[in-house]
């Protein structure tokens, strides 16, 4: 009787070894950092535990895994540009908890922060942004929008405790009739822009060949000129110097002896006079 009485406690003592054991013992799992609890109270006196094997004080203390990976959360918005047009848009935040304030973020919204922060702080901001342009400008100037909501979320989250990696936000949609206004308003301007470029193409065009007939026009002038004064210039030897004409006679003489020849007995060769 008392061996079986000895038996059954030390089976109650092992019992509770292995319970104090396995409270005293917490996980930490990878890609998570561990928020410490005393008694259900967030312990803000240290920094969140690291992935790992950790040794607490049991039944009083517990730890709670968050993950601190990135995360993806993707969010439908609707919202009014500034001329009351209806914009649709899905905006997808790639985020992670700040590893080193975890405990904080989970003392002060939960494991349930993404409804309670992101989806709010992004539904919140497209409305803010897309108020600012009208709905053309959300469409020539979606760098300069996607730029402004990706700041004003980033800001938003941090106070929160939650960094965002990647943010990217989907064409901004628009009724039917509105979008094919807007696609027949660009293309008249895209047509208008060729337009433009042709005429501007035809006028440098035309100006060439201006040029080029301005240019031919001075060469015929250059020439005529020359062959003016080099006519002025013969004249001007014939009544200077008589002899000079016998000279031009010898000068273009093929030295070939023709059937008749002059009194001088140099054949008669064709000088061009001037008239």
């Amino acid at each position: 009787m008392n061996a079986a009485k000895g038996v059954a406690i030390g089976i109650v003592v092992l019992i509770l070894i292995g319970v104090i054991a396995t409270a005293s013992v917490k996980i930490v799992d990878s890609g998570h950092r561990g928020v410490l609890l005393h008694w259900n109270a967030v312990d803000l006196t240290q920094p969140p535990l690291d992935e790992g094997l950790h040794f607490v004080v049991p039944f009083q203390d517990e730890v709670v895994n968050i993950e601190v990976r990135t995360l993806k959360y993707a969010s439908d918005a609707r919202s009014a540009s500034r001329d009351l047009q209806t914009v649709e848009t899905t905006v997808t935040v790639n985020y992670h908890p700040d590893k080193e304030r975890v405990h904080t973020l989970y003392k002060n919204l939960g494991l349930d922060y993404e409804n309670r922060v992101i989806q709010p702080a992004i539904e919140e901001t497209v409305k803010q942004v897309t108020a600012k342009y009208n709905a053309e400008e959300l469409i020539t100037k979606r760098p300069l929008v996607k730029q402004d909501i990706e700041a004003a979320i980033t800001e938003r989250l941090n106070q929160f405790n939650v960094v965002t990696d990647v943010i990217s936000i989907t064409d901004f949609e628009f009724s039917p009739l509105f979008a094919q206004a807007i696609e027949s308003k660009v293309e008249a301007e895209q047509n208008a822009l060729r337009a433009e470029n042709d005429l501007r193409r035809i006028e440098v065009e035309a100006r060439q060949r201006e040029a080029n007939a301005i240019g031919l026009a001075n060469a015929n002038i250059a020439e005529a000129k020359g062959e003016a004064e080099a006519i002025a210039i013969i004249n001007k030897a014939l009544s200077e110097n008589p002899n000079y004409l016998e000279w031009l006679k010898t000068q273009a003489w093929d030295g070939k002896l023709p059937l008749v020849v002059g009194e001088g007995g140099t054949p008669f060769i064709q000088i061009p006079m001037a008239p």
